[in-house]
């Protein structure tokens, strides 16, 4: 069930208008149902995997509350571990590994037979997955207790507006708001359609309308001119952030509308400075989750700058891997930890601003467009169907870079078109250290601002009911 679909439309109007009448406890046993109804309406038959997925943490965790002995703790966890892994694995990952081993027998000569399956995967797995552990590990950590309330877990996991390309919520956040009665305010509903207006702008108009430049882009194997690549990668950089960070922007404004508070989970990224910065920007969720389950784990940066290094690209790459089952989204993963390590083997790490001054500064806007630049060039390796396709785009940009071949200035000034408002907000998000800077305006600049963004989605928005780039992932 699409958020930019109709069915989803009468989905929630139905369900909304019910959740405000009942009371906190019918409330949450709705918002169970409606949960997996909403998941349901994809395939019902995976179902069953959040099912497993919920059972088998909620039962850990309470094992782990009555275990004291280490070594007895280290292997529930495990338990937990290698199932919802073993699941996300055997889903997603498998039919890669098994051609990937077998190109590399035919590489030395040998033949294996490559078993393949033919499955679907399981919209949003990752990402409820990477949730459900989360869980385990905090209890095993004795961070949070475990919750008794078995369908309230269950909402936990299964909870949504965040199920199937999140934020990651974490439970010390999200469960606390599941367990105690919610106040829908205000303030909130003003939150949540601000946050809805504007996630429906950035899928709709932002990413779904960049989606042809990109898609015609990338349907040659070479680019026509290194002006064309370079086109690719800038479009490609805008559709993906207006694709996930509207699914965000929907998530966390319907929540708000029913009194949930989700973590934010993008903060103008572009205007980062450096890798670092960029990705306490990006996808905040993700990133939080990979420092705090696997950076921090491995040593994080307590143990000289070689280990440091090892662990950044340990951690970026199987975040790479995270993000899709190919070569590409690991040599994606791998140049964003090489970046990080060589910006930290320079110390162009800093990454907070002092002030208002030190944000315009020549230098400051330097490295910003240098860091938005490197970002867009790592991001054709996500775009692109292989990784030859990747490097001839890269290959372009730096030999053979004109404004003529194949894609006419048209398409600059249409790309310039539908990222010009976009960029404003980011930009004046950026300088105000503020994302929600226009609800704290007169209310002209509100109105305003609501009227413009309904009237882009009313006008220029794309209504083909196209899916988010992350349902994928």
């Amino acid at each position: 069930m699409l958020f930019n679909s109709l069915l989803f439309i009468c989905f929630f109007s139905i369900v909304y208008p019910l959740y405000l009448c009942l009371r906190h406890r019918w409330q949450n046993r709705l918002l169970l149902v409606a949960s997996y109804i909403f998941y349901g309406a994809w395939d019902y038959r995976f179902l069953s995997l959040i099912f497993i997925s919920t059972c088998v943490d909620y039962i850990v965790a309470l094992m782990l509350s009555q275990q004291a002995e280490p070594r007895t703790r280290k292997w529930l966890l495990a338990v937990s571990i290698i199932i919802n892994l073993g699941i996300l694995g055997f889903f997603k990952y498998f039919n890669f590994f098994s051609e990937s081993l077998h190109l590399l027998s035919q590489s030395v000569g040998l033949e294996v037979n490559r078993p393949l399956l033919e499955v679907v995967l399981p919209v949003g797995i990752s990402f409820y997955t990477f949730q459900s552990i989360s869980y385990s590990v905090d209890v095993f950590r004795n961070k949070l207790k475990p919750l008794k309330n078995f369908f309230d877990f269950a909402l936990y996991v299964s909870f949504f507006p965040q199920l199937v390309a999140g934020p990651i919520e974490r439970a010390t956040h999200l469960l606390p708001q599941i367990t105690q009665p919610r106040k829908v305010s205000a303030d909130a509903i003003k939150l949540g359609f601000w946050l809805i207006v504007l996630g429906y702008y950035q899928k709709l108009v932002i990413a779904d309308n960049l989606a042809g430049i990109v898609d015609s882009i990338f349907s040659d194997a070479v680019p026509s001119s290194g002006a064309v690549a370079m086109l690719g990668g800038y479009a490609f950089a805008f559709q993906i952030y207006g694709d996930f960070a509207g699914y965000s922007n929907i998530a966390c404004g319907i929540s708000a509308l029913m009194g949930f508070s989700l973590i934010n989970n993008f903060d103008s990224p572009y205007f980062a400075k450096n890798p670092s910065d960029f990705w306490r920007r990006w996808h905040i969720s993700l990133s939080e989750w990979l420092r705090d389950y696997l950076y921090i784990p491995l040593g994080g940066n307590k143990y000289g700058q070689l280990k440091t290094y090892r662990n950044l690209m340990i951690t970026m790459l199987l975040g790479g891997l995270w993000h899709g089952a190919a070569w590409t989204f690991v040599a994606w993963g791998a140049l964003h930890g090489g970046i990080l390590a060589l910006y930290r083997a320079f110390g162009f790490t800093k990454s907070a601003y002092q002030n208002i001054r030190e944000k315009l500064t020549v230098k400051t806007a330097g490295l910003i467009f240098l860091m938005f630049n490197i970002n867009c060039t790592i991001w054709l390796f996500f775009r692109a169907d292989s990784i030859g396709q990747a490097q001839a785009f890269v290959f372009s940009i730096f030999t053979n870079f004109r404004i003529s071949g194949g894609v006419g200035l048209s398409n600059w000034v249409n790309f310039v078109q539908v990222i010009w408002f976009l960029l404003l907000l980011d930009a004046i998000a950026w300088l105000r250290g503020d994302r929600l800077w226009v609800l704290k305006q007169p209310a002209t600049i509100r109105t305003g601002c609501f009227i413009w963004l309904i009237l882009s989605i009313v006008l220029w928005g794309e209504f083909r009911n196209d899916e988010f780039i992350y349902f994928q992932f």
